[in-house]
């Protein structure tokens, strides 16, 4: 039996699925290096890349375009189970995802805007990002708080009269740095004495070009900088926007980011599968081809550990992952918490691993830019603390299984 019949997938999802890794083959793969020298060619590595609007013009053409969204009209109409596979293969370079305007955190501010905006907001922001004509930020995370807790944040919305003024300091906000970012959305208090903890956080959009933003800096993610994209530290000084701006009403900015984090975990964890995909084909192929004291790495003992590892770590956190974006869903979001959370560890750890052992196949050419390993295993420690740290997520799972298990009573065996 096949396995994408194994794995219950969808006849149009292996069709989306085998016609986005034809063009990855064909367009994608083959121009990985001519996008880097773009990206480091003139006086800026913050630009615009020709070749990748030339690639994103062809995959649209091909309707290769917003495979997200479910339900929402704009996309392919796909579920969080059709479109994991379509996401595993976009994972296998860091340049692809966007190429099929399925990046993030563009996504993940799209399915706000979708589900949660306003016809003005959905007018000007939402319609611009799903043609890919502008890209944006989420600004969350702060470096004076610890922000995996999201209620320790500090970042301050407050009305006044028409209008709200925003004042923050935020850091690893992603796209913030790329100069067709146009739009923020920003969390921050509107209610810091609401008995609720919950009930104190707003989301707001701020336009990137409003008085007050300032971009100090792009941060690197181990030593990589991901221009023209990128990760920034963001001041937001007595910044104006109308009362319009708001997102769905005061108080609702948690309850909109949770919804917002659940299908962008799938989604990075289904592309942490794809990358460890890729590093597992490097690795077999280095190996078949490389001799050291007199046999091919191939044909000693320990690399038959590693690759067997390997392919069951991966085969195991693939089917973990589908298991959440199926129970996504049927039951919904709240009811997979349990799940997205041990995806969210699993993923991660699981592709540091196999790209561990596919750059040491490499020897000290996996440390360079000459294979694409050292890269992809940045991206996948990053994501160790994006979205929540392992920390965060090993400790509601615990929770969520204390509540399943009824406590011993006193007399009762």
């Amino acid at each position: 039996m096949a396995e994408a019949e194994i794995l219950g997938q969808s006849e149009r999802s292996r069709e989306l699925q085998a016609r986005v890794a034809a063009f990855m083959a064909a367009h994608v793969y083959p121009n990985e290096a001519r996008i880097v020298a773009q990206v480091d060619a003139g006086p800026t590595r913050w630009k615009t890349l020709p070749l990748m609007e030339e690639l994103k013009a062809k995959a649209r053409a091909e309707g290769l375009w917003n495979l997200f969204l479910p339900g929402s009209g704009h996309g392919a109409g796909l579920s969080n189970r059709e479109y994991a596979p379509l996401c595993e293969v976009m994972g296998r370079s860091v340049w692809a995802p966007e190429v099929f305007n399925c990046s993030a955190p563009d996504t993940g501010n799209m399915e706000v805007l979708e589900r949660y905006g306003t016809p003005e907001q959905k007018q000007r922001w939402l319609a611009p990002l799903l043609a890919g004509e502008i890209r944006s930020a989420f600004a969350m995370t702060e470096p004076a708080v610890a922000s995996s807790d999201a209620t320790n944040i500090t970042t301050e919305i407050r009305r006044d009269g028409e209008e709200y003024v925003i004042a923050g300091h935020n850091w690893w906000t992603s796209g913030a740095a790329d100069p067709r970012c146009r739009v923020f959305i920003v969390m921050g208090m509107t209610d810091a004495a609401n008995p609720d903890r919950h009930r104190r956080q707003s989301l707001i959009l701020v336009p990137r070009d409003a008085p007050g933003v300032t971009v100090k800096r792009a941060l690197p993610v181990l030593g990589f900088d991901d221009a023209p994209h990128g990760h920034a530290e963001v001041l937001f000084e007595r910044v104006r926007v109308p009362r319009a701006n708001l997102i769905l009403g005061e108080g609702r900015g948690f309850e909109i980011a949770q919804g917002r984090l659940g299908p962008g975990r799938i989604h990075h964890c289904m592309r942490l599968i794809g990358a460890a995909e890729r590093a597992l084909e490097l690795m077999c192929r280095r190996l078949q081809s490389r001799v050291a004291f007199g046999k091919p790495l191939a044909e000693q003992s320990v690399w038959h550990e590693r690759i067997a590892d390997s392919r069951i770590a991966i085969d195991q956190a693939r089917l973990l992952t589908l298991k959440a974006s199926h129970l996504m869903d049927t039951v919904g979001n709240k009811a997979a918490r349990a799940e997205i959370a041990m995806i969210k560890v699993v993923a991660p750890e699981m592709a540091c691993r196999v790209l561990d052992w596919a750059m040491q196949a490499h020897g000290a050419g996996g440390l360079t830019d000459d294979f694409p390993l050292a890269h992809l295993y940045a991206n996948a420690r990053a994501l160790r603390i994006a979205d929540g740290p392992d920390e965060v997520h090993r400790s509601a799972i615990a929770r969520l299984e204390l509540a399943r298990v009824e406590p011993e009573r006193h007399g009762r065996v």
